[in-house]
């Protein structure tokens, strides 16, 4: 198998792929939207609990 056979396979696989995307829709979008807030959520929680430790440690810049 040459380099050009193994490029067109990679192409033709990928190409094929996409049939795929008609099918989730728009359901994966909304669930990437969904775990990015809910990291968001996480983050901005997380973060205040840690400013409001090194306030009372003194250790808040």
């Amino acid at each position: 198998m040459t380099f050009t056979e193994l490029i067109y396979a990679l192409g033709d696989v990928l190409t094929s792929s996409f049939k795929v995307l008609p099918l989730i829709g728009n359901n994966f979008n909304y669930i990437v939207i969904i775990i990015g807030f809910v990291g968001l959520v996480y983050w901005l929680s997380y973060q205040a609990k840690k400013t409001k430790q090194a306030k009372q440690d003194g250790t808040y810049i």
